[in-house]
């Protein structure tokens, strides 16, 4: 068999040699491949948020370095977040269509849900299922940064709700929710 032909499917699949090449903060080889190491020097940190004032304030000192837009990824979405002592990673919210993920990597933080609030240290992580109603977000209450990795699906047609304020989210980006924009 053929060592582009997938084993084991009958019938057999064909692979494309052919991928296209995106642009990405990567390395390539020789051979125009790309590797999968990501050079971080060439990902940018995004500071603070989109959100309409005075939503935007407690997320402003958030430093998010977009580690899937650098490894050009395209169907899920890799965050290193730093929250700096008092900042929010977010306005509490819970997404229709997307799954979240989150593990804390080093410091400490306040994962805040419906159900209450619980602290997050280091190796803790927790999950945000598509379409669940439990708006969460986490909040750095400790004297030290704290960091860890975001990870979310990409879905078109995505929207989500803010449950403690009056906003909302689409692909268009942030309005009331009686839908008039900010």
């Amino acid at each position: 068999m053929p060592s582009d032909l997938i084993p084991g499917v009958d019938p057999p699949i064909q692979l494309s040699l052919e991928l296209p090449v995106k642009k990405f903060a990567g390395n390539f080889s020789s051979r125009g491949m790309t590797m999968p190491k990501i050079d971080l020097a060439k990902v940018p940190v995004h500071t603070g948020s989109r959100y309409p004032a005075p939503y935007d304030v407690p997320c402003r000192d958030r430093h998010r370095l977009r580690l899937g837009d650098g490894g050009g990824l395209t169907q899920f979405g890799v965050n290193l977040l730093t929250l700096k002592p008092g900042v929010w990673s977010s306005q509490r919210h819970w997404h229709h269509l997307e799954d979240e993920f989150v593990y804390i990597l080093s410091g400490e933080v306040v994962l805040i849900t419906d159900a209450g609030e619980e602290v997050m240290k280091a190796g803790d992580c927790a999950g945000f299922p598509a379409g669940e109603r439990n708006g969460h977000h986490l909040v750095n209450r400790s004297n030290a940064d704290a960091t860890l990795l975001e990870v979310g699906s990409r879905i078109r047609g995505e929207f989500g709700v803010y449950p403690d304020i009056d906003m909302l989210f689409d692909a268009r980006g942030f309005t009331r929710k009686d839908r008039t924009p900010y």
